[in-house]
């Protein structure tokens, strides 16, 4: 009977040292609340020991975390834009402990999601509809984080930044975007051909000017002289040719006859 109660003793306090231990683990933070009052100083990765009967730890990952954001986000001309939006944030490992006493466990859906969804609502109504689905994005991103940490910066929160993951356009939108690239690529193309047309009339100007002045320069060089050297010059080699017969010159050149 005696050795029974020893072991009876024995797991009760096995399972009262377990119960009174927790593990911090790497990414983590524990923060202590002893009879209602949280204690100053956070505690670090390790096993901790504590009073469960009037103490409690709270582990507050101070690691990156990625909120999933679906909502939709009004534009400039009035239009909603459904969105996909990751928001990596941290707690302030350093205040831990004051975002747990002032705001509480659940500060996700108590301070991250609304100041998230007002800023986003205040940036994105700056912008047009199709500015969200272009370059204008990572300033849109930058913005809402800008806008972000204006508000919770200083209550142990840090965001890293804000990432529209999709975004879905109203389907007329979609169409008049997809209009205005192909009119633009069109032009582009336009352009292409405007300047190809250029460059070749431009090749056929030179061209010409240089055809031209090789005339000018031949014309300049043929003296009367030279006219009449030269036909001389023709005329001997047409009278030495097997086929040549007959040739009859204007009155200053001579007239070969021939069978």
């Amino acid at each position: 009977m005696k050795q029974a109660r020893y072991i009876f003793l024995i797991v009760v306090l096995a399972a009262f040292s377990l119960s009174s231990c927790v593990t911090v683990r790497q990414g983590n933070v524990g923060v202590k609340r002893t009879i209602g009052k949280i204690k100053k100083n956070s505690l670090p990765p390790g096993a901790r020991w504590y009073n469960p009967f009037v103490s409690t730890i709270i582990l507050v990952p101070v690691r990156t975390q990625n909120l999933e954001v679906s909502l939709q986000l009004p534009s400039k001309e009035g239009l909603n834009v459904d969105a996909e939006i990751s928001i990596l944030y941290h707690v302030d490992e350093e205040r831990a402990t004051e975002v747990i006493g002032s705001i509480g466990r659940d500060y996700v859906e108590t301070m991250i999601l609304p100041v998230f969804r007002a800023a986003a609502a205040d940036i994105t109504a700056k912008f047009m509809a199709k500015d969200m689905h272009t370059g204008n994005r990572f300033d849109i991103e930058r913005q809402i984080q800008e806008k972000m940490m204006e508000i919770i910066g200083d209550r142990g929160f840090i965001i890293e930044a804000v990432l529209l993951k999709s975004i879905s356009l109203p389907p007329g939108l979609y169409r008049a975007i997809e209009e205005k690239l192909e009119a633009e690529q069109a032009a582009q193309r336009m352009e292409f051909v405007l300047q190809k047309e250029r460059q070749e009339a431009e090749r056929r100007k030179i061209e010409a000017q240089g055809i031209r002045d090789a005339n000018q320069i031949i014309s300049e060089g043929l003296t009367p002289a030279i006219i009449q050297y030269k036909t001389i010059e023709a005329y001997r080699e047409l009278s030495q040719s097997n086929n040549a017969k007959v040739i009859i010159g204007g009155g200053n050149q001579p007239i070969l006859l021939g069978e």
